[in-house]
C-alpha cells in the first residue's frame, strides 16, 4: 500500500523539501518532472499547484498533502487538518490575503468597490468576501502578475503577500486583509478511515511537527566546575531544565540543554566567562514535545 502525497509546486517547493529533509525524508525531482522520488517506498509523491491540492484531497485523488489555509478557504474543500506548519518561501511568518489598490485610488474600504473590477486568483474567496459586505463588483480570475494590472486594467486586486515589498514596489497600498494563512498538512476523510493510511499520515505529522519545532532550536553541551554549578546554571533562561551528568573527575559535571538560537548567541560568552568549558553548540533535526 502507498500513501499518495501532494506537495506544493512553485515558490514553496524548496522550503517544503527542506522541511521533509529535517523530518528524515529525501525528495529529489528533475526540473521538468512533477513526480518526485523519495527514499520511502510507501509514499507516492506528486507535485501540484497548492491551489489544486485541497480539491484533489476532497475528491480522494490524493490521500494527503501540504497546502495553504488560503487555498483551502478559497476552494471550499472539506479536508481533515492534521497540523499547522509555519513556514513559507522567505520567513516563518504567515502570509496575508489582501485587497490592494493604487496609492492614488479613491478606494479606502470594501464598500468603495461597488461597481468596480477586481483581479485575483482567489475568485471564490473574493466573491464570498464581497457578498458578506453587501458589495456588487466584478471579480476576474487572474493568472498572476496582478500588481501590474492596477489601475490601468482593474481598480483593485486580491493577492497574497508575505512582506508587502512587491505591493510597495508597484506603488500599491493594502486596503483590507481578507485572511491570514499558513501552510497546513491535510488529509482526505477517506484516508483517515483507513488504518494503514491514518497511521502513516499521523507518523508524518509527528515528524514534520518535530522538524518545525527544531528549526529555531539548538542543543548546547558544556562542562562545569561542580563548585560553580549553581552560579553558572543561573545564567540559563528560566524554565529551562538542563540534563546534568557526572564525569570521571568528581569535581566536574556535564550539562546539556536545548535553547533557541537567539538565546545561545548571548549565553555562550557569558557561560565561558563564568567558568564553563568544552562548550559545544549543535543543530537539531527534530524536537518532539
Amino acid at each position: 500500500m502507498k500513501l499518495k502525497l501532494g506537495l506544493p509546486k512553485g515558490s514553496l517547493q524548496e522550503a517544503t523539501f527542506a522541511l521533509f529533509e529535517k523530518a528524515g525524508y529525501s525528495f529529489k525531482v528533475s526540473s521538468r518532472s512533477y513526480q518526485p522520488v523519495v527514499d520511502d517506498e510507501t509514499i507516492e509523491p506528486i507535485l501540484l499547484r497548492p491551489q489544486e491540492i485541497p480539491i484533489y484531497i476532497q475528491q480522494g485523488v490524493i490521500d494527503a498533502g501540504l497546502t495553504g489555509k488560503d487555498w483551502i478557504a478559497d476552494s471550499g474543500a472539506t479536508v481533515h487538518e492534521l497540523c499547522e506548519l509555519r513556514y513559507s518561501k522567505l520567513t516563518s511568518n504567515p502570509i496575508r490575503v489582501v485587497l490592494a489598490v493604487h496609492n492614488d485610488s479613491g478606494i479606502h474600504s470594501v464598500k468603495d468597490l461597488e461597481g468596480k473590477t477586481i483581479a485575483t486568483e482567489y475568485v471564490k474567496l473574493t466573491q464570498r468576501y464581497l457578498a458578506e459586505n453587501g458589495v456588487n463588483a466584478s471579480v476576474e480570475f487572474s493568472w498572476g502578475a496582478d500588481e501590474v494590472k492596477v489601475p490601468t486594467l482593474v481598480e483593485a486586486i486580491v493577492v497574497n503577500t508575505e512582506t508587502g515589498s512587491s505591493l510597495r514596489a508597484h506603488n500599491l497600498r493594502i486596503v483590507e486583509v481578507l485572511l491570514t494563512s499558513t501552510t497546513r498538512f491535510v488529509a482526505s476523510q477517506e484516508a483517515m478511515k483507513d488504518d494503514w493510511k491514518r497511521n502513516k499520515i499521523e507518523s508524518l505529522e509527528i515528524l514534520l511537527t518535530g522538524a518545525m519545532n527544531a528549526r529555531k532550536l539548538v542543543g548546547l553541551k558544556m562542562n562545569l566546575p561542580k563548585g560553580q554549578q549553581l552560579e553558572i546554571l543561573s545564567l540559563l533562561p528560566s524554565l529551562k531544565n538542563p540534563t546534568i551528568s557526572t564525569l570521571t573527575d568528581p569535581d566536574w559535571i556535564a550539562v546539556e540543554v536545548i535553547l533557541s538560537e537567539s538565546e545561545v548567541r548571548d549565553l555562550i560568552p557569558a557561560l565561558k566567562r563564568a567558568g564553563a568549558t568544552g562548550l559545544v553548540e549543535y543543530p537539531l533535526n527534530k524536537v518532539i514535545f
